[in-house]
């Protein structure tokens, strides 16, 4: 595999670090890719940071940069955020965590990871090593279950028909590529105008969503988040799609909810201390730093500060999210 040499620039580090100060302690960096967050917060106070991600490809770049630093302040973990909780210790929590949701440009720049239909690669789109590709995917489910993907998770509109041609192509020879998917969804879409993204943008976007689990694993991020975090403890979260922009701002907002309430349309609920106090609206990142980095113009940092309250459930309907499709051939 190629190692892209260009750097990751981490999406709105300024505002994280500038609204969380002073920074101290021990943090836990969910989605720790090529390193930004986890050295931004060492370097602005943090004691130690705790670099968790499911990529082998983080890993062996942090052998490059994690030495910079004294022993036993990045603690490299492989594994999926969703099991941050069980990676924090379990006597004080962690002062904070910050996730960095979605597919990372590192992942997108390289084309032997699957990610992108601009440029051609094996059908992969796995963030980690393990688990089914997105060939595994397209070439084996049921035609419904595609159309369900596509619909679901990309919210692509011709579903239906794109499943029902994939399923008709891959009788002939099975997808391999990222060039050959692509250009099936195309031929089976309205030719692209100026300005409009690729035609297969949605499909991509939905296949890479199932074959990660992305969101499942924001559902069981957040609660690990809640579960890790000591009491004052920061939460920030930055996304880069409306969808996963909603399921964050419902899930702070149920889990800052006092309950009680009620009125004559809906029963009153039984009263709760709330878990998070939400200390900011949505932040966007700034002109400057969309003209420096143009895939920040999406992104959206939301922070919260966790309470002493139990942590409890919460579960993907509250959040705004589809229901998952299984994923069975």
């Amino acid at each position: 595999m190629t190692e892209s040499a260009a750097p990751h620039v981490p999406v709105l580090l300024a505002p994280i670090l500038e609204n969380v100060a002073p920074v101290r302690g021990l943090w836990l960096d969910g989605t720790m890719g090529a390193g930004g967050y986890t050295r931004g917060l060492l370097e602005a106070g943090a004691d130690r940071v705790i670099g968790l991600d499911r990529d082998p490809l983080a890993h062996r770049m942090a052998q490059d940069w994690a030495g910079e630093y004294a022993d036993g302040r990045v603690i490299l973990v492989k594994d999926v955020f969703s099991n941050m909780d069980a990676v924090a210790p379990a006597s004080d929590g962690v002062d904070g965590v910050v996730l960095d949701l979605g597919v990372s440009s590192m992942q997108i720049d390289l084309p032997d990871r699957g990610f992108s239909f601009m440029r051609d690669g094996p059908l992969d789109m796995r963030m980690g090593d393990s688990g089914p590709t997105a060939a595994d995917l397209v070439n084996t489910l049921e035609e419904a279950a595609l159309a369900d993907i596509l619909h679901r998770y990309g919210e692509e509109r011709a579903a239906r028909r794109i499943a029902r041609a994939i399923v008709r192509r891959r009788a002939q020879a099975p997808f391999a590529t990222t060039l050959d998917l692509a250009g099936t969804v195309a031929a089976n879409l309205p030719r692209q105008k100026p300005g409009q993204s690729h035609p297969a943008t949605r499909s991509f976007q939905a296949i890479r969503i199932a074959v990660n689990d992305e969101f499942g694993e924001l559902v069981g991020g957040l609660q690990a988040a809640e579960r890790a975090l000591r009491p004052g403890g920061w939460l920030a979260v930055v996304t880069f799609h409306s969808t996963e922009d909603r399921a964050v701002k419902r899930f702070l907002a149920d889990r800052a909810d006092t309950g009680g309430g009620g009125s004559r349309h809906a029963p009153a609920r039984e009263t709760r201390d709330p878990a998070f106090t939400v200390t900011h609206k949505a932040i966007s990142p700034a002109e400057a730093e969309v003209t420096a980095n143009p895939r920040a113009r999406s992104a959206r940092l939301r922070l919260a500060r966790r309470t002493d309250a139990p942590a409890g459930p919460v579960d993907r309907r509250t959040l705004g999210l589809p229901d998952p499709v299984t994923l069975e051939g």
